[in-house]
């Protein structure tokens, strides 16, 4: 069983931010093509974490009377039930959590509801995709909560490499409450 952490507690945590088919697949119109090359280290950096590794998922359920209904109108193939496959976790990120998956329909994954697990202030690293998207949004949320956050680079995938690039240089905007890393180095430091 997975205790809720206090402000004292200084293990960090994997925040693993949607891991799903519609980020994932390469025919996918959100779709990554450098989800396959991140996976590898989302999983090394899970087994490490063990038991303190959070799974999150997008999900299409947002208020379509708000700025929402424009983001559908504008993404139809998107526009479908939570209960598609395109929303479910890719293979690859199955199991990587004993909790189940945080689902939210914002880009920013972090709230209340992840806050109550890892402790206020806690020490948080991100992975997962897309880095221009959830991961950029998640991280700003997690600084302004205070958490201590490292982005593990290289296991975030970008929609492209450009885009990928640009959202690393934003959040290295805000030290120390967001740090950039990569895997070996968060793996090294465990």
């Amino acid at each position: 069983m997975i205790r809720a952490a206090n402000a004292g507690d200084a293990a960090p945590w994997l925040v693993v931010i949607d891991p799903q088919a519609i980020f994932a697949a390469p025919d996918s119109p959100w779709g990554s093509p450098f989800f396959a090359d991140a996976l590898p280290r989302i999983r090394a950096l899970a087994t490490a974490f063990g038991e303190r590794v959070l799974v999150t998922r997008w999900m299409p359920t947002a208020d379509r009377a708000t700025s929402w209904g424009d983001y559908f109108a504008a993404w139809p193939f998107a526009d479908r039930p939570a209960s598609d496959p395109l929303y479910s976790l890719v293979p690859g990120a199955e199991g990587l959590s004993p909790l189940a998956t945080l689902d939210r329909p914002t880009f920013g994954k972090w709230g209340d509801d992840i806050e109550r697990i890892v402790g206020r202030g806690a020490r948080v690293v991100l992975a997962g995709v897309a880095t221009d998207c959830c991961v950029l949004s998640t991280a700003l949320a997690a600084a302004d909560a205070g958490a201590h956050v490292t982005v593990a680079a290289d296991a975030c995938a970008g929609s492209t490499a450009e885009n990928h690039a640009a959202a690393i240089r934003v959040m290295e905007l805000y030290p120390p409450q967001i740090a950039i890393s990569d895997t070996a180095t968060v793996l090294a430091s465990r």
